[in-house]
């Protein structure tokens, strides 16, 4: 073996050594939890047998599950919680970014107000939230005060409860979202500026045309995130609504868990499960191809 070949081998030796660790984290419980999850949807399981009661059943599971009305009931609301949380808090997070990267002196400290909850305890988060929802809580009392008759009861009403789940969302994320796009913008050469500036363009020109090309990178990254994060939503659910009132803001991931672990239908869960992963693992696909191609014809 001569000398280069040598060396060769053992830097990508090192270089596994390094992530080993990871690798093996990852093999431990992610790939081999996956695998089994997979075997499990396809089989029918007597868990008093162990291992060895699991049989074979095809994919009836997966037939069934689209025949459970809070299967249905479950994606539809993740559905329409991903576009409503995603588009709300791209918007949102780009005007604040925008306003604090031009008019706003020390965003330091307004980047650190905005970012604190987005670290707070989820436990936290919803005992605060409950208690301003609350039937005499703050919220309701101000809408009284202001002639509002007989308010919502956020939380607790069929209709407005996964809105105000969306709503709570976006304000947890949103000083995060807020950093990464605060980041991009202060990255962004201020010649390009003064060159539309020349031009004759105005304020609103200058975003179209220079800002939101720039931060196409930015965009693409926080809604990818944001796509995953809102189809595995489990601590406000569990914590606030317990998937009510009825079905209205019954999540994907809380509807696993409640298979699993309150009906023990580990098969059943497993096949949602993985039904999710394949959900999420297209929606990435897209969005790359989508990214590939606009790269392409930059």
């Amino acid at each position: 073996m001569n000398k280069r070949k040598y060396k060769n081998i053992k830097s990508i030796a090192k270089g596994y050594a390094f992530i080993g660790i990871n690798l093996i984290g990852v093999l431990i419980f992610w790939t081999i939890p996956l695998i089994f999850s997979f075997v499990i949807s396809i089989s029918k399981w007597d868990y008093s047998k162990g291992i060895k009661g699991i049989a074979f059943k095809g994919f009836s599971n997966y037939i069934e599950m689209w025949k459970d009305e809070w299967f249905r009931a479950s994606l539809i609301n993740n559905i329409i919680f991903t576009v409503s949380f995603v588009a709300i808090l791209i918007v949102l997070s780009f005007i604040v970014a925008y306003v604090l990267n031009e008019h706003v002196i020390g965003k330091k400290f307004v980047q650190l107000g905005l970012y604190v909850p987005y670290i707070v305890n989820i436990v936290a988060i919803s005992a605060v939230w409950l208690a301003l929802f609350s039937t005499n809580g703050p919220i309701l009392n101000l809408l009284r005060k202001l002639g509002v008759e007989n308010p919502p009861v956020f939380i607790s009403d069929l209709h407005w409860a996964l809105p105000t789940i969306v709503l709570i969302c976006v304000w947890q994320n949103l000083g995060y979202t807020v950093i990464l796009f605060l980041s991009g913008m202060i990255n962004i050469p201020r010649d390009l500026y003064e060159a539309v500036a020349i031009d004759g363009a105005n304020t609103f020109q200058k975003i179209r045309y220079v800002t939101i090309p720039m931060l196409s990178g930015t965009t693409f990254f926080i809604v990818i995130t944001s796509i995953i994060n809102s189809f595995k939503v489990f601590g406000l659910i569990n914590l606030m609504t317990h998937g009510g009132p009825g079905t209205s803001t019954t999540m994907l991931v809380y509807n696993i868990y409640r298979t699993a672990f309150q009906y023990g239908k580990l098969e059943f869960a497993s096949a949602q499960g993985i039904v999710l992963l394949a959900i999420i693992f297209f929606i990435t696909w897209i969005q790359f191809r989508i990214q590939k191609k606009n790269e392409a014809t930059c």
